[in-house]
């Protein structure tokens, strides 16, 4: 009996921050799955077998038949720009049993495809895409009509379901898909309470404003006067290293503070296991972007380290105040540095945490048992009518 196939339909496949993306793909055991997208990048992070990408070709759509579709038609812009068929012709040349949207502005785009293909749509949110856009008004409007199209929602957070809910999502339709960790890949260590205050703290992930770098940056700056001998490492890339490297050096950390760019792999594990605790001060932005579970939080957190975090987005979902880590509102600079001296002034708290964090993820964020959900959830779509 041939097993089902799942399209995976991705924009660009992948961006490097997009790790969680493709564990979910290569993870799958029941189906078969293929890639589709408009852009390969990563190639070399992120390789996939002979055929497992189909990169949808340019269209080339004939004047007069474009211009009956916009103007007589009336069609959307996906048909009348030949986009429509080409896709249907993919699809249907898979032989696709349902396809998997990532990303709900993806899933807007594609809505009159959705609308109109007759196997069912799976679409997943995962932070930005479930907010309104003050530059396009008509945004909100289409998410709510995604919504009712496609046959489940996937939110890889509470705070992301709920928000879903608040767009009139039908709650039937509403799944969990979290954030699977290889925890293989991640061992839990025992790791030495530091001598002479030498504490090693580490942040990684994209260097853009909704994690909080510089509040992170200037909470370290403050704990640093009280452990001279701490240290920084920032690992990751994005648009805000230039001015994170000048706030470092105008606070005078130079030696203090170490942006070593984007580490994957064994070296992110050895990161983690040569660090003493995870910060990750995550923020709500002007344009409504926030969090889901942040992955490399819960890379951290499965090798027994401790989080000084954010009341923020799913953040909460995966750390438990007091238990696994410490959260204070978004911001709160002071509060950060209080709760980097309330870990690190007991050796017993910062210990109990640890452990208490690399249970959490291993009982709540384990790989396999995610994708097994996500398998159920495409189940499921194929079932319902």
């Amino acid at each position: 009996m041939n097993r089902p196939t799942v399209a995976s339909y991705c924009t660009t496949f992948l961006k490097p921050e997009m790790l969680h993306i493709y564990r979910q793909i290569k993870g799958l055991r029941r189906y078969d799955t293929f890639v589709i997208c408009k852009e390969r990048q990563s190639e070399d992070l992120y390789p996939m077998p002979e055929g497992g990408i189909e990169v949808a070709p340019g269209v080339k759509s004939n004047f007069l038949r474009r211009f009956w579709l916009k103007y007589v038609k009336r069609e959307p812009a996906i048909v009348y720009r030949g986009e429509y068929g080409v896709l249907a012709g993919l699809l249907n040349r898979r032989e696709a049993d349902l396809m998997h949207v990532y990303f709900g502005h993806t899933g807007v785009h594609l809505l009159p495809f959705i609308q109109r293909w007759p196997k069912p749509t799976v679409v997943s949110f995962h932070g930005m895409d479930v907010q309104t856009r003050a530059h396009d008004p008509s945004y909100e409007v289409r998410l709510r009509e995604l919504l009712k199209a496609s046959r489940l929602v996937l939110a890889r957070s509470q705070s992301l379901l709920d928000r879903l809910l608040e767009l009139d999502c039908p709650v039937e339709k509403v799944r969990m898909n979290r954030t699977g960790i290889p925890l293989d890949q991640f061992p839990t260590i025992s790791r030495s309470w530091p001598e002479n205050g030498a504490w090693h703290l580490v942040q990684a992930c994209r260097l853009i404003e909704k994690k909080g770098l510089d509040d992170a940056i200037h909470a370290f700056a403050a704990f640093a006067k009280v452990h001279p001998q701490s240290r920084f490492t920032i690992a990751g890339e994005g648009p805000l290293l230039e001015p994170l490297q000048k706030l470092r050096d105008e606070l005078g950390l130079q030696n203090n503070i170490q942006f070593p760019g984007f580490v994957k792999g064994s070296a992110l594990r050895d990161l983690f296991h040569s660090a003493h605790l995870f910060i990750h001060p995550s923020r709500m932005t002007a344009d409504q972007n926030q969090e889901g579970v942040p992955n490399a939080m819960l890379e951290a957190m499965a090798t027994g380290l401790p989080v000084v975090a954010t009341l923020h987005g799913g953040i909460p979902e995966a750390v438990r105040d007091g238990v696994t880590g410490l959260l204070v509102p978004e911001r709160d600079r002071s509060g950060l540095e209080r709760s980097l001296h309330d870990l690190t002034d007991s050796p017993a708290t910062w210990e109990r945490m640890g452990a208490a964090a690399a249970l959490d993820v291993r009982e709540n964020f384990e790989s396999s048992e995610q994708i097994a959900k996500l398998e159920q959830a495409y189940d499921e779509a194929r079932e319902r009518r």
